[in-house]
């Protein structure tokens, strides 16, 4: 069977996007963007106390109106999340006419992407998508890797990504001494030594770099 959707992981560093509603749908899906670089523009004439909140934090931009078509086409991404399925026909249409990505909540066939359920532990996020078919599959699965991945997992993606640097200053170019690297931080026993200090971290990444 072909699937609809492809799982990529997408740049939304300083990309625009625009929001349309207020309610406790639109919330969500604005609390999911806030974990990310993404400049959040929301279009709503009444909108939930967190996210008045957010506005006033600056960490969104909330316009108190009703949408003006085809401002959509003015942004980089776009979710329609409104109570009011005409404005959301309407938010899709302007979006896909100008070949803006759009998400229509709770409406796959009005969506060029969805939201699939994620774990996400600092830069390592794991998901999981049912192509839009049978999202209550896929969060019973998310409650399943919240167990496999607990939040010390925070702490491994941390270092994983400092080691990766330090593997690409002292290795540069050799494939082979990188995988070799790699090897042993995956072969290590993380689960103890993130009970150690930062400095014995430090030390044990060297001695992994050195092999």
């Amino acid at each position: 069977m072909r699937n609809e959707y492809l799982p990529i992981a997408l740049s939304v560093k300083d990309r625009k996007c625009l929001v349309v509603g207020g309610g406790k749908v639109a919330l969500r899906k604005i609390e999911i963007l806030l974990e990310y670089d993404i400049n959040i523009t929301v279009v709503t004439p009444q909108a939930e106390h967190k996210i008045e909140y957010f506005a006033e934090e600056k960490r969104l931009e909330l316009k108190k109106r009703e949408y003006k078509s085809p401002e959509a086409a003015l942004f980089g991404l776009v979710i329609a999340a409104s109570d009011d399925a005409n404005v959301n026909e309407k938010v899709a249409e302007d979006a896909r006419g100008a070949g803006i990505l759009v998400n229509v909540v709770d409406d796959p066939a009005h969506c060029d992407f969805i939201f699939p359920a994620v774990v996400k532990r600092n830069c390592m996020t794991v998901a999981v998508s049912s192509d839009a078919k049978a999202p209550f599959l896929s969060g019973h699965l998310r409650q399943i890797l919240e167990e496999i991945f607990p939040d010390h997992w925070k702490k491994i993606a941390n270092l994983a990504a400092d080691f990766r640097n330090r593997v690409k200053a002292r290795h540069k170019g050799n494939m082979i001494l990188k995988n070799a690297c790699y090897d042993r931080f995956m072969a290590a026993d993380w689960k103890s030594l993130i009970k150690k200090s930062e400095a014995e971290l430090n030390a044990e990444l060297d001695r992994l770099l050195e092999g």
